[in-house]
């Protein structure tokens, strides 16, 4: 039986990440949740399916990927969104031939013979199992259950595999057996290492600079630095290669992005190659202590996010200047550009310029040619294909 990892429509309700990537690499805990589907059902050869538009540039990135094209015969079908409770494994298992597993989020998973693409209906005769587990259906959902998903992953794989646990002298540990420390770690003098109210994962060839604090449940990816004098408190998931300073909490980095000085970062979303310049600052919680709400893409206005708690969501390539104040649930669209003193709140559409009240259109051959220096310096070039999507991002 092939496993079959699929995006669904609901792929657009992630906007601005999924602008540039899967819905299932996105990050919740520690893992992305495509990893975490192909940990739980041991299918690392798993095919996926996602937006025809994105195939292109995922066949670039990943020659040997089975993408988009489905094999015949008995297949599990996995939706990416998946959001894990104790049941949904096994309920996944006990699946027959032509059964399928709904949620009121939508299919959770499905077993069929039938060849099923990216965003069609589920085939006729198919029998459903109703389920109390759900999908992620927002960004605020994966920013909320990111520090229970940090201890499952912890629990999972990485309270078992070899750890590299070294510290140097004047490195302060509470709860040690809560942490896991890989391999070329390092670690300055002063820094805090709290994992007493959940787990600490720090990857391979990160470093802690001195007099920083790490409060778990929290991940710090592989080759991130973690500058002088953080604060990382719980709830906080940092993808590899970021550098990350100031005061943080709540919050996913996805990979290479910057918040390196001072100003504080709240139940937030950031997407890659994002820097955030100094004393960029968000809120995440309202005077008013109402919900949030925040940006939907295809609904073109803001919904209820359902929690009080919600900061900022930045796309990929976003710039802030320094100063720049960002307002409970604000959604920056990919590619941006912002500065200036006045507060930016509810959205702020792609490849925009400017300040708050005077947003222009960034100039696409300006932007294309900040992001290949960007990305130059990690040694990593603009693709062909990144340009084609950031060329048809900019049409729409």
């Amino acid at each position: 039986m092939q496993v079959v990892i699929f995006d669904d429509i609901s792929t657009q309700n992630f906007y601005p990440l999924t602008h540039t990537r899967s819905t299932g690499d996105l990050r919740c805990g520690i893992l992305k949740l495509r990893q975490r589907l192909q940990h739980a059902f041991e299918a690392e050869d798993s095919v996926i399916v996602i937006d025809p538009r994105l195939e292109k540039l995922y066949q670039e990135r990943h020659p040997d990927w089975q993408i988009n094209n489905l094999p015949e015969g008995d297949k599990l079908y996995l939706n990416s969104r998946i959001r894990f409770c104790p049941e949904v494994i096994s309920e996944i298992n006990s699946l027959v031939p032509e059964t399928c597993l709904c949620s009121t989020d939508g299919t959770i998973a499905l077993r069929s013979k039938a060849q099923i693409p990216f965003g069609d209906p589920l085939p006729e005769g198919i029998l459903k199992v109703q389920s109390n587990c759900k999908l992620y259906n927002n960004i605020a959902d994966m920013v909320h259950d990111n520090a229970a998903m940090i201890k499952q992953d912890f629990e999972d794989i990485f309270y078992e595999a070899d750890n590299y646990f070294e510290t140097e002298p004047g490195v302060t540990v509470l709860n040690p057996y809560n942490i896991w420390i890989g391999e070329n770690v390092t670690f300055a003098p002063n820094v805090v290492l709290d994992a007493s109210e959940g787990p600490i994962v720090i990857d391979e060839g990160a470093r802690v600079m001195a007099n920083s604090v790490i409060t778990g449940p929290c991940y710090i990816g592989k080759k991130s630095l973690i500058k002088i004098g953080a604060k990382i408190y719980g709830g906080v998931s940092i993808g590899a290669v970021c550098k990350i300073g100031g005061e943080v909490e709540g919050s996913i980095f996805l990979g290479y992005s910057n918040k390196q000085h001072d100003g504080f970062l709240g139940h937030a979303y950031i997407g890659e190659w994002v820097n955030l310049g100094a004393d960029t600052n968000n809120s995440d919680l309202k005077n008013t202590y109402k919900n949030v709400k925040i940006y939907s893409y295809p609904l073109k206005t803001q919904i209820d996010s359902q929690t009080r708690f919600m900061g900022c969501v930045v796309g990929d390539h976003v710039k802030t200047g320094i100063n720049t104040s960002l307002n409970t649930g604000v959604v920056v669209g990919t590619g941006s550009n912002i500065y200036g003193s006045k507060l930016f709140s509810a959205f702020v559409p792609d490849f925009s310029w400017g300040e708050a009240d005077q947003l222009l259109k960034y100039r696409l051959k300006e932007f294309l040619t900040t992001a290949g220096i960007v990305k130059g310096r990690r040694s990593i070039g603009l693709s062909k294909e990144e340009i084609i999507l950031f060329e048809q991002l900019y049409g729409e």
